[in-house]
C-alpha cells in the first residue's frame, strides 16, 4: 500500500475507533478515554502501516515492535488510572462546554486526526527499501529504550506521591520531577527520534521528522503544558507556583533557589 493508502485505512478505523469511544465516555463521564484510545491508535497504526509497507523488513518490524509496545505501555498506564475518576483537565473542559456532547464528539475526532498526524512518520520507517546502517539502527533502539523507561519511570514516580494521601495539594519533587516539572512529557518527545533513525535512507525520511517537532509544539504550546499547568495551579496553588521558578519546564536541569523561571 501507499503511504496515502495506509494513512486513509488509519483514518477510517480510528474514526470509528475514537466514535466508539465518545459512546463510552457518556457512559463513564470520563473524557479521559480519548487519550487511551489515542495511545492504542497510534500503536494501531505503527503495525497496520508495517504489515502494509513496501520498504525492508527489518525497519518494518523494528517499527511494529517499538511502536507497538510504547502502545501498550502508555495506553495500560492510562487505562489504571481511569479509576482515579475524571483528570481535572477534562473536568474543566467538560464544565466549560456544560456538559455539550457535540463539543466532545467534536475533541474525539479532532484526537482521531492526531493520530493520523503523527503516524505520517511511521509511512516513512515503512516505505525505507534499505535496511538501516546498524549505527542508525542502534540509536534508534537506545533511543527508544531510554525514552521508553524514562516516561515509564516518571510515571511511577508520580503515581507514587499522589498515593501518600500527606502529598494532597503538593507538586511532585521526587526523582525526575525535581530536574523538570514534565519529565513523562520530555521522554515522550525523545521517544519520536527512534522512527527518524529508522527512516535513514528513505525516500520520504523527512516525514519521520513530523514526529519530534509536531510533538514538541504540541506538549509546548498546545495541549499538554499549558493545560496541565493550569490545573496544577487551580489545584496545587502557591506550591505549585514555587515549583515554576524553581523547576525546570520542560528539559531536564538541577534546581534552582531564585524567583526567576528558568524559561525552558
Amino acid at each position: 500500500m501507499t503511504a496515502w493508502q495506509q494513512l486513509g485505512l488509519l483514518a477510517i478505523l480510528t474514526w470509528a475507533a475514537m466514535s466508539a469511544a465518545w459512546a463510552w465516555q457518556r457512559l463513564k463521564h470520563n473524557i479521559g478515554i480519548v487519550d487511551i484510545v489515542w495511545s492504542a491508535c497510534l500503536g494501531l497504526g505503527a503495525l497496520l502501516i508495517a504489515a502494509t509497507g513496501t520498504g525492508a523488513a527489518t525497519p518494518r518490524a523494528l517499527l511494529a515492535i517499538l511502536g507497538g509496545i510504547w502502545s501498550l505501555r502508555l495506553a495500560w498506564h492510562l487505562w489504571l488510572r481511569l479509576d482515579e475518576g475524571e483528570d481535572g483537565r477534562y473536568g474543566a473542559l467538560r464544565a466549560r462546554w456544560e456538559g455539550h456532547q457535540g463539543k466532545i464528539y467534536g475533541l474525539f475526532a479532532f484526537q482521531a486526526g492526531l493520530v493520523v498526524l503523527f503516524a505520517i512518520p511511521f509511512t516513512a520507517v515503512a516505505a525505507n527499501p534499505v535496511t538501516p546502517a546498524m549505527p542508525w539502527l542502534i540509536v534508534a533502539i537506545a533511543i527508544w529504550i531510554v525514552s521508553v523507561m524514562g516516561e515509564a519511570l516518571a510515571d511511577r514516580q508520580l503515581a507514587s506521591f499522589r498515593r501518600d494521601p500527606r502529598n494532597k495539594g503538593r507538586a511532585c519533587r521526587n526523582g525526575l520531577w525535581r530536574y523538570s516539572r514534565h519529565p513523562n512529557y520530555f521522554f515522550e518527545w525523545c521517544h519520536w527520534f527512534a522512527y527518524a533513525a529508522l527512516a535513514a535512507g528513505s525516500p520520504i525520511q523527512a516525514a519521520s521528522w513530523l514526529g519530534p517537532v509536531t510533538m514538541y509544539i504540541f506538549l509546548r504550546w498546545i495541549s499538554g503544558i499549558p493545560y496541565t499547568e493550569m490545573q496544577a495551579l487551580r489545584t496545587r496553588g502557591d506550591d505549585y507556583r514555587q515549583y515554576q521558578r524553581t523547576t525546570a519546564r520542560f528539559f531536564p536541569w538541577f534546581p534552582h533557589s531564585d524567583d526567576s523561571e528558568r524559561g525552558q
